[in-house]
């Protein structure tokens, strides 16, 4: 167990390192999302969560050399994996039933305003108007896609949402345990913990919808893509864990818009998928607030810089 904590950040200069780690964290995620999607029909639930918990966990151990992994706040840490691992069940059964890559990522945008809103009285963190606007503007462009009678309005949006909701919580907590345990310690215990709740979704997994015992080890290409997966949300997790140990979660929030514009590119190119015009529109409105949010993140780093500039 390390002796320093790696700590919590707060300074402008860090905050966009840390914004700038996250952002790289979110495409490689998408990319991960695509393969998984392209892989479910063939593998099912139990079989993503499964490549993603053995070969996630297998690639953060030998990236960390095996230092740093066990937790100082393991029931944190514990709870948090649980938490996000259900998420990752739902989202998973959901791309089964046909649900598009980029209308998941829309109906996932609902997610900042509510880490805003958690990390008020979680973590304490003050939110200036500029962020509420940034965050507001983007809601808007949320319930926009959204509106009654539109593409999204399904069932499996509602089903979203509940994950969403878990999945902001996840993020509050990723930065409450970066004063405690180190980024290598948060992912992998996340990684590790998809193995049995794998296990325990098998039953389920192999029965909806009804198309035979899914193949959890196929051959070929598909096992690259497989570790492709599994590697890749390790990399994506350890990135999230220290972008969200340098920025607050007010500044990381509108971040979760960028999967928009991948799940767009994504899902066009491999599945033809074209997204109805009020997906667009509103994805539009969500990523134009999360370009200011960094904006204002920027004016306050060289704000910072002339302020211990004068000091000096």
């Amino acid at each position: 167990m390390d002796k320093d904590p790696p700590g919590r950040s707060t300074s402008g200069e860090a905050a966009v390192r840390g914004l700038m780690l996250a952002a790289l964290g979110y495409a490689i995620i998408s990319f991960a999302d695509a393969a998984v999607k392209f892989a479910l029909p063939l593998i099912g639930v139990a079989g993503a969560m499964l490549w993603r918990g053995s070969v996630g966990a297998t690639s953060i151990a030998i990236l960390s050399g095996g230092r740093g992994l066990w937790p100082r706040n393991a029931r944190l840490v514990a709870l948090r994996s649980v938490v996000h691992c259900s998420v990752s069940i739902l989202w998973y059964f959901v791309w089964m039933s046909g649900f598009g890559l980029a209308d998941s990522y829309a109906v996932a945008a609902a997610s900042p305003l509510l880490m805003t809103l958690l990390a008020i009285p979680m973590l304490g963190e003050r939110v200036g108007w500029r962020r509420w606007t940034s965050c507001a503007v983007g809601f808007l462009g949320v319930l926009f896609m959204l509106q009654p009678g539109g593409e999204l309005w399904r069932w499996e949006t509602g089903v979203l949402l509940i994950a969403v909701c878990g999945m902001a919580l996840s993020r509050i907590w990723t930065r409450m345990l970066a004063s405690t345990d180190t980024p290598a310690c948060i992912s992998f215990w996340l990684m590790l913990t998809h193995i049995p709740l794998g296990l325990l979704v098998l039953p389920i997994a192999a029965l909806w919808p009804p198309q035979g015992f899914p193949e959890i080890f196929p051959s070929g290409g598909w096992l690259v893509l497989l570790v492709f997966f599994g590697a890749a949300n390790a990399v994506a997790h350890l990135l999230f864990a220290r972008g969200y140990a340098m920025a607050n979660i007010a500044s990381l929030a509108p971040l979760e818009y960028t999967p928009l514009l991948w799940g767009l590119a994504l899902g066009f190119v491999i599945w033809g998928e074209i997204p109805a015009w009020t997906t667009l529109v509103g994805a539009v409105i969500v990523i134009c607030a999360g370009l200011y949010n960094l904006h204002r993140e920027r004016l306050r780093r060289a704000q910072e810089r002339v302020a211990r500039g004068a000091q000096a």
